[in-house]
């Protein structure tokens, strides 16, 4: 599910050190899919069913097109990345660590250098599972998944520390947080998984009144392209979720 090309040995790269991961370039194939996996994602429990979707990607057009009347961004990235863990014996390549992994972190695109720390001799680092679009939460489990070829630049960091990885992102790489109108739906509870639920399921039914998507189409929709974020953790004892579902994404007209 989560296919990599790896492990690359970094001359010099020692136990310590951060591996600076400069992202430059992706060349995708013409297709990706989206899939609703049963016992996996978000709302595993009320999707029990398979259910999948093949989108046409044009990258030279900047655009995936996910069903008729729904274009998407390009917005390639690498859902996998990292380095071996320095703990010995195997690993599980799905859930992420602080040795990178599957962080699923929409903002690795071209242009963002990513910081790892370095576990063992080489650091062994490999990337793959590649997007071509996703919105921040990866709800159902996939995104627009997409095989790609990747050009990167590895570089060995002695000056700082990082004991998780961090990314720096280049000026100007987040415009369309202002180039659209998004409408947000909010899930407020004590438990923060439980407050996303409310909201991607309330996302789920507005697309289906505003848009007539079946549930199934909602839910993955809502993995490639809304954008989940933390409105508040302070005021206990609940805290709000906010799924934010961008307009630009209907070619038909009529807010999101």
């Amino acid at each position: 599910m989560n296919p990599v090309s790896g492990p690359v040995y970094v001359k010099h790269a020692r136990p310590g050190d951060v591996l600076a991961v400069e992202i430059l370039e992706f060349r995708p194939r013409e297709w990706g899919w989206t899939a609703l996996i049963p016992g996996f994602g978000l709302l595993a429990d009320e999707f029990p069913e398979p259910w999948l979707r093949i989108s046409r990607v044009e990258a030279e057009r900047g655009r995936v097109i996910f069903a008729e009347g729904i274009e998407l961004p390009y917005e390639p990235f690498p859902g996998t990345i990292g380095v071996a863990p320095a703990e010995p014996g195997p690993h599980s390549i799905v859930p992420p660590s602080r040795w990178g992994g599957n962080m699923d972190t929409k903002h690795l695109r071209a242009g963002t250098t990513l910081y790892l720390p370095v576990g063992v001799e080489g650091a062994l680092f490999s990337v793959g599972d590649t997007h071509s679009a996703q919105g921040d939460g990866e709800v159902c489990g996939t995104a627009i998944e997409t095989a790609m070829d990747i050009s990167l630049r590895l570089s060995v960091r002695r000056d700082f520390r990082v004991d998780a990885p961090q990314y720096r992102i280049p000026p100007g790489s987040l415009p369309r947080a202002e180039g659209t109108g998004y409408h947000v739906s909010t899930g407020v509870a004590p438990d923060l998984m439980e407050a996303t639920k409310q909201a991607v399921r309330a996302t789920i039914e507005r697309l289906g009144d505003s848009h007539g998507l079946s549930r199934e189409e909602a839910y993955a929709l809502c993995s490639v392209a809304v954008d989940l974020r933390i409105h508040e953790v302070v005021d206990a004892p609940n805290w709000v979720v906010g799924a934010f579902l961008p307009d630009d994404i209907f070619t038909r007209g009529g807010n999101g």
